[in-house]
């Protein structure tokens, strides 16, 4: 039986979901590799609509996560509630505001955001059970309060993000964006991607990196 991993979304879109590019590029090197996958993600309400093309707030629009995840997904996709962590070798999480607004209120509350609930929980089993976590772009904010004070992680350079991950007990490494950042103890792959990335080489790179590093952690 080939190893399984769980991808969380956080919806269909870099300002108000998951990163399509992270995602898609997460999901084309599992496949690679061999490494078979399930996507989840929460069934709420999107923290807000933003149209695309202008960048502005959608007034008057609402969407749902889960079925704006399930684009990503093609349709393949069950709600985070469904995860658990027995079922899989390892979970990843792609970037996008959608981490930042929907799985999180960091957007609004910085340092002093909350976690969706159930993926704290959710990522609690992964924990107990020292499997491999992935998470990338912004999603890494989340560590703190997801896993616990002093877990290395990335986002790059930027000043109020690694300042905010500080705040919250983290500690922050800067990266380049081809690169990864790897807490061996508490078994964390952490990435910059679309933090840093002006190209979709760019993250990909930084992105098989991760995968590639999950695969590793997954047979020890």
């Amino acid at each position: 039986m080939s190893k399984q991993v769980a991808v969380i979304l956080s919806g269909c879109g870099v300002y108000d979901g998951s990163e399509i590019y992270e995602t898609t590029l997460t999901l084309l090197r599992l496949d690679q590799l061999g490494i078979g996958y399930r996507c989840f993600a929460p069934d709420i309400d999107q923290h807000h609509v933003i149209d695309h093309r202008s960048g502005e707030v959608a007034e008057g629009e609402a969407r749902n996560v889960l079925t704006e995840s399930a684009r990503l997904a093609r349709g393949e996709i069950s709600t985070l509630t469904e995860l658990a962590a027995d079922d899989f070798d390892a979970v990843i999480l792609p970037g996008g505001f959608g981490a930042a607004k929907n799985l999180s209120n960091f957007a609004e509350a910085g340092a002093d955001m909350r976690v969706h609930e159930p993926l704290a929980e959710v990522l609690k089993g992964f924990r107990e059970q020292r499997k491999p976590i992935g998470l990338m772009c912004i999603a890494p904010v989340m560590v703190p309060r997801l896993l616990g004070d002093g877990i290395a992680v990335t986002v790059g350079h930027d000043p109020g993000v690694s300042g905010a991950i500080s705040a919250m007990g983290g500690l922050h490494r800067s990266c380049g964006v081809e690169e990864i950042v790897v807490d061996f103890e508490n078994r964390v792959v952490t990435t910059p991607a679309y933090m840093l990335a002006t190209r979709i080489s760019e993250a990909a790179t930084g992105i098989f990196k991760l995968v590639d590093r999950i695969d590793e952690l997954m047979d020890l």
